[in-house]
């Protein structure tokens, strides 16, 4: 099992208000499964997402990632387990303007200190892989919104993470590239990529193998494709 969680919490507080962005939630989610998580805004699926990906902490419950309990485990061991096993995509696609596509790709291995030779063949062949090897010396601002996702997919992808987190990976694309770039996570999870995507659209969940429903920081439904 790739993640598991029991009974998840987590809350908001301000001066005034607290609100309860999980309450109690429990999933598991095996290798190479393309798990979609759906609901309307503010249901959790977002703070979900994040503790998922070790960006945030839950106030309650157990996380287990590959099989290792880490609800409490330090900041510092959580962002070695981040850059050596999670892959992130946004909706905003998250591209550094002043870099090229190849130094944006490129960054991931940089972090986490892989050999300049072994980058370069690394960056080059998941480059490839997305039909982006045309494009590689151009900058961000100079590709159209498909394309900037496929530099973000392979960034994402050039660390060979076990686990490639997507929220709302197609939110700022239109129809048509919105649909390749479901088709492109769809392939990644036929090679073997766990895929977890965070998304407000029923015809892309479809895309997933099972789809999570939330709704007032709770788990409603679970159901596979």
């Amino acid at each position: 099992m790739i993640i598991k969680t029991e009974h998840l919490t987590k809350l908001f507080r301000t001066d005034e208000v607290e609100t309860t962005a999980l309450g109690g939630v429990s999933i598991e989610i095996a290798e190479k499964e393309f798990v979609s998580i759906m609901g309307p805004s503010g249901c959790g699926k977002s703070t979900l997402l994040n503790i998922i990906g070790l960006i945030d902490n839950p106030d309650g419950g157990q996380f287990y990632f590959l099989d290792e309990n880490i609800s409490r485990v330090s900041e510092r061991e959580r962002a070695i387990l981040r850059k050596e096993n999670l892959g992130f995509i946004f909706q905003s696609f998250n591209l550094i303007d002043e870099l090229s596509v190849f130094e944006n790709v490129e960054l991931p291995l940089i972090y986490t200190k892989v050999p300049a030779q072994e980058r370069k063949q690394r960056v080059e062949a998941v480059i490839e892989k997305m039909n982006m090897s045309h494009r590689m010396r151009h900058f961000p601002q100079q590709l159209s919104g498909g394309q900037q996702q496929r530099v973000a997919v392979a960034r994402a992808l050039v660390n060979e993470p076990k686990l490639i987190l997507a929220d709302e990976p197609t939110g700022n694309l239109d129809s048509e590239h919105g649909i390749e770039v479901m088709k492109l996570l769809q392939q990644l999870n036929h090679e073997g990529t766990t895929i977890v995507m965070v998304t407000h659209s029923p015809e892309h969940a479809e895309f997933g193998t099972r789809t999570i429903r939330m709704l007032d920081g709770q788990v409603v439904t679970t159901a596979h494709a």
